[in-house]
C-alpha cells in the first residue's frame, strides 16, 4: 500500500523499523486498559508482534494496522487500520495513539482516511468497531465517523464485554 497523506498525517505500513514505537505504544497504561495487554515487553517481542500481527494480516487480507505519523516531522504518534478477527464476520477498525497525541483530532483524521481508502479499495460493504464499555472517547470517535452501536459482545479469549459498532 502506498502511504496515505492527509492534511496533518502520513499513514503507512508498519515495518520492523517501528519496533521501538510499537513497544512504547503497547505498554502505555491507556492502551492496556482500553485495548488489552499484548505482552510486548522487549524489542524482540515488538518485532514478533509486527511480524505475526500487522505484516501477516496484510499478507492474508490486504489490510492491517498502519503507523500514523505527523506529516511535518514524520514522528510516529499512533496506529490505525483494519483488522480481521477470527471471531468477527467483517473487518473492524482499530486505533491507538500515544497519550500526548490523543484528543487532538488525529484519531478522526486517520480513521476517516483509512475508511475512505479501504472501503473504496476493497469494496467493503460493512466495517465493524469494538470498544471497551468504559471508553467514552473511542465511542464518540466512532459515532463521529458514522458508526452505529449494534450490541454488546464478549470476544473469544477476553473476559470483559465490549461494545460492537457497525458502519454500513
Amino acid at each position: 500500500m502506498k502511504p496515505i497523506t492527509t492534511n496533518n498525517l502520513v499513514i503507512r505500513q508498519i515495518s520492523n523499523h517501528d519496533a521501538k514505537f510499537i513497544l512504547q505504544l503497547l505498554n502505555q497504561n491507556s492502551f492496556i486498559e482500553n485495548i488489552g495487554d499484548k505482552q510486548v515487553r522487549t524489542i524482540n517481542d515488538a518485532l514478533h508482534y509486527i511480524k505475526t500481527g500487522p505484516q501477516q494480516m496484510y499478507q492474508d487480507y490486504g489490510f492491517a494496522l498502519h503507523i500514523v505519523c505527523l506529516k511535518d516531522s514524520q514522528q510516529a504518534i499512533g496506529i490505525c487500520g483494519l483488522l480481521q478477527r477470527e471471531t468477527l464476520p467483517e473487518p473492524d477498525i482499530g486505533f491507538a495513539f500515544l497519550d500526548g497525541f490523543s484528543g487532538k483530532g488525529f484519531g478522526f483524521e486517520s480513521a476517516q482516511a483509512i475508511l475512505n481508502y479501504e472501503v473504496n479499495d476493497k469494496k467493503l460493504a460493512k466495517v465493524l468497531a469494538i470498544t471497551a464499555l468504559d471508553n467514552p472517547s473511542s465511542k464518540a470517535l466512532l459515532i463521529k465517523l458514522g458508526f452505529v452501536f449494534d450490541k454488546t459482545i464478549t470476544l473469544a479469549g477476553m473476559s470483559e464485554e465490549s461494545n460492537l459498532y457497525v458502519l454500513e
